[in-house]
């Protein structure tokens, strides 16, 4: 789901509806969601390869870093002197970085960590402190998920 999004393909109500479905329960059979949307199972394959192939979908397990033994999560907030793309790319490179968006305003990157200690969180900041073009970083240490969605963008 990275990069440009400037040749966004277009999707059909029927895409969006096996999305839907998906987005309810990832497992969910192919069978099941030709029933829900009219096509065949192997039709559906088909379009859920498609999807998944253009980047428009992932399907993966998605987890709670606290509840896995990870003590720490957090986001950060990174302010850039020159161009953000190189940066951004940097931070993507790491490991414990899950999450990297370039954005508009005082913060020029967020990007969202999990660190087992609060030692590896010091060391991970430390780490992107020393990358080339960063100029300051705030960090906002999760206390509490109390929602994360992915059900969203198809209605």
């Amino acid at each position: 789901m990275a990069g440009s999004h400037s040749s966004r393909p277009m999707l059909d109500d029927v895409s969006k509806a096996i999305i839907e479905q998906l987005q309810e329960d990832g497992r969910r059979s192919y069978a099941a969601i030709g029933k829900v949307v009219g096509l065949s199972e192997a039709a559906v394959r088909q379009r859920v390869q498609r999807l998944s192939e253009s980047g428009v979908m992932q399907i993966v397990a998605v987890t709670n870093p606290l509840e896995l033994g990870f003590a720490r999560a957090a986001m950060i907030g990174v302010r850039v002197s020159g161009p953000t793309s190189p940066v951004a790319d940097a931070l993507a490179e790491l490991d414990e970085v899950i999450y990297v968006v370039v954005t508009a305003g005082s913060i020029d990157i967020v990007i969202e960590i999990v660190a087992q200690s609060e030692d590896d969180l010091l060391a991970i900041s430390d780490k992107i402190r020393r990358i080339e073009g960063v100029r300051a970083t705030e960090t906002f240490v999760y206390l509490d998920i109390r929602k994360e969605t992915y059900n969203w963008g198809v209605r």
